[in-house]
């Protein structure tokens, strides 16, 4: 009895630390680049993306759980979105989200430095490794809000995700960069 009363005791203290932040998906843009035939660099972002942050300041340490909305890709040509959203590329009719979810954070002192986790795109989860390149938490003089937010890069494979149409004309290369701001619970 007194292990499980530890045990609770341990669980309930170790929530009560976490710092909570909901993502603002009006501030939150997963933005891509790919090499498109040699001629030029093809950008596009997706402008619905929800999901949950607990900090642990004290741990240095954390988890982040992202989704994107597969159908929310914007590259300013709407053929060309129509094309992705097929099953050439996302087919987000049968993978209507993307996700990351963190198995680890890495900090410098105080500030998030990268996050490694499993990004699950087109159906196929694989481990990847995001460079947090800035990284503040503070008020938020506007809203009078505790929020956190964070530029984030990371590249990979497209192939490596089942994506593979047109490779090597279009680029197997993604690279990948994410404004995001998350507000506190």
């Amino acid at each position: 009895m007194k292990t499980f009363t530890f045990l609770i005791g341990f669980f309930i203290s170790t929530t009560a630390l976490a710092e909570n932040y909901t993502v603002d998906s009006r501030h939150t843009f997963p933005s891509f680049s790919i090499n498109h035939m040699g001629f030029s660099t093809q950008k596009g972002r997706f402008n619905t993306t929800t999901g949950q942050i607990s900090l642990f300041p004290e741990k240095n340490t954390g988890q982040i759980d992202i989704v994107i909305d597969s159908n929310s890709i914007d590259t300013g040509l709407i053929e060309l979105e129509e094309h992705l959203k097929k099953p050439d590329f996302l087919e987000v009719e049968r993978y209507p989200t993307i996700r990351f979810i963190s198995t680890g954070l890495q900090f410098s002192k105080d500030s998030l430095i990268g996050a490694d986790g499993n990004l699950t795109l087109h159906g196929v989860t694989k481990p990847v490794h995001l460079n947090v390149t800035h990284f503040k938490c503070g008020l938020n003089p506007v809203a009078m809000k505790q929020v956190c937010g964070a530029d984030v890069i990371t590249s990979f494979k497209r192939s490596d995700f089942g994506v593979s149409k047109y490779v090597p004309m279009i680029s197997d290369d993604v690279q990948v960069e994410i404004q995001i701001e998350a507000i506190k619970d």
